[in-house]
């Protein structure tokens, strides 16, 4: 992958909002405190409001105060502002994107290789696309020009496929970055590293030793104010099509023929088209959906998820079980359990593997896990059996415990290491629409079959562990969900 990055000038339209304040700018403040940006680059924010240079640069100021509050260097302070240029775009103006192309013309302060940052209304993804086009703001024809869009690409499968028609009348498939946050996570971005560069790893990934594969997000807070949007999406669409497909598919791809951006993608891509599509007809082996109920975090009592929507009436899941199958030789018979939740008793994202029973066998020993910690804890875990020192024969679990992140490591947010792909050209961390397809066709059944299915919802307390009623995906009696990463913190 090339760490070279062009002069350019990256255009940040919704600049004011709130993705923009919290991580976009201080990231790319980041990036420039550790020497990561060209020094001619150039940042626009673009947004509807009239302000001007000096107030933006300001509010930009105050920006970076929240996050660093621990100060910050004054010399990249001002190496920093001095990039940073405002221009107003608004809705009521025809003109609006003609004075963009006005303003962004002028060579000789902006870098003519153009990225632009869609931090706006998914609604407005495709006219901003087209109304850049119109005034040949997307146009190759001496410089790159590459556009970001943020997470949701479509609601599902058809709009997805016009949101892509729309967008590729006017975009080539290399100039457009599909975001989905998670792949800039660098503890992500280790599974692939974890697996091929390790000999002990490979060999016994696959079905001849692994029982199944639990992929988790689970988080300890409810919906908060996003009680309409969360309404209208649901934990299926939320998470599992999204960040909890992606992680799956670095967990199970094959080893790509490089880790350039094509070979990592199309490794993805392939794996995701080999997921067995979910049986609707026999939906409730496959598939748990489940609201919160008031409860009790960290001794607070919490509301349930309908008392916070005020509509008793909604069948919309706050948890979300999948069981999937991949349809090839090295997965074939493995059950993926994929599953996310709101107010569940614990936070945490981790990748949970368990193998099959060993040829020996004593007083009933727990079988072997790795264990992969993404958040809070980036780390890795083998679980295996020692025996108990003593005159009889018996065994315990011990763990190989190692940090992913050591305390002297670079912290690097998401939305940097995205950021910097961006300028890099370097889209391997950013979906193909391929990917992104799949990801909708598999999910698609199972969300309308829910939105049908207008029977309560089953209940599970705020603060609980998974509903017992979940376990109805398992393949086997013996299989449970696999809770902290922490030892005996798994039944």
């Amino acid at each position: 992958m090339t760490n070279k990055i062009d002069p350019c000038t990256l255009v940040l339209f919704g600049a004011s909002g709130n993705l923009a304040r919290v991580k976009l700018y201080p990231g790319l403040f980041r990036l420039d405190m550790l020497g990561r940006l060209p020094d001619d680059m150039k940042i626009v924010g673009v947004g509807r409001q009239l302000v001007d240079l000096e107030a933006w640069r300001a509010d930009i100021k105050s920006m970076l105060d929240t996050k660093f509050k621990k100060g910050y260097d004054q010399k990249v302070f001002e190496r920093f502002i001095a990039r940073n240029f405002y221009h107003a775009n608004p809705p009521t103006d025809p003109d609006a994107f003609a004075k963009l192309k006005t303003t962004l013309s002028d060579e000789s302060v902006f870098p003519q290789n153009l990225a632009y940052f869609l931090s706006v209304r998914p609604v407005d993804f495709a006219p901003v696309v087209e109304s850049l086009a119109n005034v040949g703001l997307t146009q190759e024809d001496k410089y790159w020009r590459r556009v970001v869009i943020e997470k949701p690409f479509g609601t599902d499968l058809p709009s997805a496929k016009e949101l892509q028609a729309a967008i590729t009348k006017h975009l080539k498939e290399s100039q457009i970055y599909r975001i989905d946050h998670y792949l800039g996570k660098s503890a992500l971005q280790n599974i692939l590293l974890q697996r091929f560069t390790n000999t002990v790893l490979e060999p016994i990934w696959n079905n001849q030793y692994i029982d199944h594969v639990q992929i988790t997000n689970t988080e300890m807070l409810g919906v908060g104010d996003r009680t309409q949007f969360y309404d209208s999406t649901g934990a299926l669409r939320d998470m599992l099509q999204s960040h909890i497909l992606q992680t799956l598919a670095l967990t199970a791809m094959e080893q790509p023929k490089d880790l350039s951006p094509e070979g990592v993608r199309d490794a993805k891509i392939k794996l995701l088209e080999e997921i067995r599509p979910i049986p609707v007809n026999a939906l409730e082996k496959h598939a748990f959906r489940a609201q919160y109920a008031a409860g009790e975090i960290n001794g607070e009592k919490v509301p349930g998820y309908l008392e916070e929507l005020g509509n008793q009436d909604s069948v919309v899941e706050t948890y979300a079980a999948l069981k999937l199958f991949i349809d090839n030789p090295r997965w074939k018979g493995v059950p993926f359990y994929i599953r996310t939740a709101k107010r569940l008793h614990e936070a945490d994202t981790r990748i949970s593997i368990r193998f099959k029973k060993a040829p020996l066998q004593i007083n009933d020993q727990d079988q072997n896990w790795l264990i992969i910690g993404i958040q809070p804890r980036e780390c890795i875990k083998l679980e295996v059996q020692s025996k108990i020192p003593g005159l009889d024969i018996q065994t315990r679990t011990i763990q190989l415990d190692a940090a992913n992140r050591w305390d002297s490591d670079d912290s690097v947010d998401a939305y940097e290491a995205l950021l910097l792909n961006l300028m890099q050209g370097d889209n391997s961390n950013y979906l193909h629409i391929s990917e992104a397809e799949a990801q909708w066709r598999l999910v698609d059944p199972v969300v309308k079959a829910w939105a049908e299915d207008k029977h309560p919802v089953h209940q599970y307390p705020a603060g609980s562990r998974d509903p017992e009623a979940s376990k109805v995906i398992f393949e086997a009696e013996d299989q449970f969900w696999r809770y902290s990463i922490e030892l005996g913190g798994d039944k």
